[in-house]
């Protein structure tokens, strides 16, 4: 389906382009950019409510700024869209998420106004602020820098800690807060509440603005609009009980003004151009905005995929029979089964309750599991304090996530030894999100720290019984449970629990010749592999490892005495991972095997479906088939010599 932009954005090649606009011309401009978005998205899928709510601030900022010269730089990147079409990449935003196509956030790869790679978020004032300051060192004093943060990636830490040095820093650096009241889930957390105060004190914005109307008129304005600031402070402190935050840390405060007002963010922001030194504007935008579904239901049309446009259907796939949950159903669910028997389970998730499914104990048992917001450090130390009492903490983090909380796993968790049991949804591979997003890095990355379980499950009932195994009293560890986005094998997935010895792999299929050993779900794309072998008279034998820390070494004995020829397949990174553990156990034993490790390779893979990366990265059942074949090649020739 062709989409074609509208008359005025068809003329955009770059932000120049739309400069040639007058101011009232903007309007159209935006609905049109808007319209593009729509109808881009509702066939080729992607974010969705997040750039909607900041087109008219997208436009403003490059009709306003030099851009690239001087550099905007987007928390997270889930509200670029609007940027990519209007810097170039109009015509080919249909390939956005593809593989091969744009990235779905800003990269500097992609693009010279793509000034800073995101995916994760809070990044944005820390990267601006260096940039900021890198101007002001090489004497470009007309250079700007401006960080576009939304509020809930302003609760994480290195927001505060970019704001903390910004206030001092002395540099010409402009925070842009795109409050909206919500990130993927509702936002939670003092912040909030203190964002409300300041938006919500009709006193204190209208008192303010009507004097500096009054003194802008006056003769002399500039000296006038001094003593304006000097008495805006004062006001702030007298109508409303904690509107000096940004303040105390020596940002000029500006706001909160409506972020759908396009002419009123241009004026704020020419006229902040003007004004040096540290500043953080603060817009009320609405996500979603111009999409009334999105409007109504933000956290369902974060990233809703392919959608009837007109009608707003989301479209579903359709079957006929029973199909797999997604491992984070089955973790969702089986939580509140064994919280319901184990008083002592907490379940804890740093602002993804929807995505890891924590959201159904939260609404049952509210008491119990807690969103914390974007804070991974402090989710790791806050259940890391809980099990110092006794309780069983089940810490819910996309394993890319895990990455920012890495000293607190080691410092408060496996050095003081405390069973928190860390769920790592998203491990491996994750698809259309890329490089920022894979999961690619946890198995080496937990597996070297002492007094740490890491484990994997090759499906739904593996998962429900590791669940089960890290709640027991018996569990004196801190517990790694990592599993993949997306859907299992089991569509009758709700098997009775039981516990499986830590450290215990199992043998799924006895086999001549050559040994594959799996950690995780890839173990399923083993078994269509050798169903696939065995009708070409190869019988390869199949171990579930199911523990890449402590290995089974057992089993590996058993395996290692059989077999010369060995194949190892995992969803991580080779350079450190399971295949490199059985390396390690083979040197250590002076075994003599021939050992091919299989996983993602040691290089950054990009955006598209998991098939299409599962296949390029080279673990998927295919290559998991020429793999064996290739070690089993003088027997594959008899075969073909035989008939």
């Amino acid at each position: 389906m062709e989409i074609t932009p509208g008359p005025l954005l068809q003329t955009v090649n770059s932000p120049a382009d739309l400069k040639k606009f007058s101011k009232e011309q903007l309007f159209q401009v935006c609905d049109e950019l808007r319209q593009y978005i729509i109808d881009t998205v509702s066939v080729h899928g992607g974010h969705f409510a997040a750039s909607l709510g900041v087109v008219e601030l997208t436009v403003a900022l490059h009709y306003v700024y030099n851009t690239p010269y001087d550099q905007l730089v987007w928390d997270v990147g889930h509200q670029a869209y609007g940027h990519k079409i209007l810097t170039g990449r109009r015509d080919q935003f249909a390939s956005n998420r593809k593989y091969n196509g744009l990235s779905g956030f800003p990269k500097r790869a992609e693009s010279e106004y793509d000034a800073f790679g995101v995916g994760h978020s809070s990044t944005s004032i820390s990267a601006a602020l260096g940039m900021a300051m890198a101007a002001k060192y090489k004497g470009e004093k007309d250079r700007k820098a401006v960080a576009i943060i939304g509020d809930g990636a302003m609760t994480a830490g290195l927001a505060f800690e970019g704001m903390n040095h910004a206030g001092v820093a002395d540099t010409d650096m402009l925070i842009i807060l795109n409050d909206n009241g919500i990130s993927i889930d509702p936002n939670v957390g003092a912040l909030k509440e203190y964002l409300t105060d300041i938006t919500t004190s009709k006193t204190y914005n209208k008192l303010k603005d009507d004097i500096w109307k009054a003194l802008g008129k006056l003769p002399g304005s500039q000296f006038s609009r001094e003593m304006a600031s000097k008495i805006e402070h004062s006001i702030k402190g007298f109508v409303s009980r904690s509107s000096n935050l940004f303040e105390a840390l020596n940002l000029r405060y500006f706001g909160p003004i409506d972020g759908h007002n396009i002419t009123k963010l241009v004026d704020t922001l020419r006229d902040l151009q003007q004004i040096s030194g540290p500043k953080l504007l603060h817009i009320m935008t609405v996500k979603g905005k111009g999409y009334a579904l999105a409007e109504k239901d933000q956290t369902k049309w974060h990233a809703p995929g392919l959608f009837d446009k007109i009608t707003g259907e989301i479209y579903k796939k359709h079957y006929s029979a029973p199909q797999p949950p997604k491992y984070q159903d089955v973790f969702g669910h089986t939580l509140i089964e064994l919280a319901e028997k184990n008083p002592k389970i907490f379940g804890i998730t740093p602002a993804m309750p929807s995505g890891s499914s924590l959201k159904l104990m939260m609404d049952k048992m509210p008491d119990r599991a807690f969103d914390v917001g974007i804070c991974e450090q402090h989710a790791v130390t806050l259940s890391a304090g809980m099990a110092t009492q006794g309780m069983r903490v089940f810490c819910n983090i996309y394993s890319s996530f895990m990455q920012r909380a890495y000293d607190q796993v080691i410092h408060d968790v496996a050095i003081q030894q405390l069973p928190v049991v860390f769920c790592l949804d998203r491990a491996g591979l994750v698809g259309e999100d890329g490089a920022t997003h894979h999961g690619a890095y946890d198995i080496p990355f937990m597996r070297c720290i002492p007094n740490v379980v890491v484990s994997s499950p090759m499906n739904e009932s593996e998962l429900r019984n590791l669940l089960y195994t890290a709640q027991l009293d018996s569990n004196e560890y801190p517990f790694v449970i990592r599993y993949p986005r997306g859907e299992g094998v089991m569509p009758e997935w709700r098997t009775p629990m039981q516990e499986i010895p830590i450290g215990k792999g199992r043998k799924i299929k006895d086999g001549k010749d050559i040994a594959i050993l799996s950690l995780g779900h890839p173990g399923n794309f083993v078994t269509t592999a050798i169903r696939e072998l065995r009708s070409e008279g190869l019988d390869p034998a199949h171990y579930d490892m199911r523990f890449v820390k402590p290995l089974d070494e057992e089993l590996l004995h058993e395996i290692f005495g059989k077999y010369d020829r060995i194949v190892t397949v995992e969803d991580g990174t080779v350079v450190g991972g399971f295949g490199s553990a059985i390396l390690e156990f083979q040197a250590a034993h002076s075994y003599q095997a021939t050992v091919r490790i299989i996983g993602i390779p040691d290089r950054l893979i990009e955006h598209g479906t998991l098939k299409e990366l599962q296949h390029e990265a080279g673990y998927d059942a295919p290559a998991i088939a020429a793999a064996v074949r290739e070690m089993m090649k003088d027997k594959v020739r008899v075969n073909q010599l035989l008939g």
